[in-house]
């Protein structure tokens, strides 16, 4: 059983406009959401990988029906190395940190 955090190889089976399915741990399959795809911004999901890609990728979460949601942008796809930041995980509040930014005073 994939374990939350747990970082896999994987290979992407299927690539749909709002992601991608990667095959890991022999029979498991999971969604890498195209928000997770990479730290910069993503137009297009066949921008970023292919069905046949090998990618590394993390556990960050089981959906309400048991489906493993992944992360590739928070692996490094080179070394293996996970590149999670404080500021990247929820806190216990649930708010991710600098999410309420001090945008300024208004002028005017």
């Amino acid at each position: 059983e994939p374990e939350l955090g747990a970082i896999y190889v994987g290979r992407v089976v299927k690539v749909v406009d709002f992601g991608a399915f990667v095959n890991f741990l022999g029979s498991k399959d999971g969604l890498v959401h195209i928000s997770e795809l990479s730290r910069e911004r993503v137009a297009r999901v066949a921008d970023v990988v292919k069905a046949g890609d090998q990618v590394k990728v993390k556990v960050v979460d089981f959906d309400e029906r048991g489906k493993v949601k992944l992360s590739m942008k928070q692996v490094d796809q080179a070394t293996g190395e996970d590149l999670t930041t404080e500021a990247d995980s929820p806190r216990e509040n649930g708010q991710r940190e600098g999410s309420h930014r001090d945008r300024g005073r208004r002028r005017g």
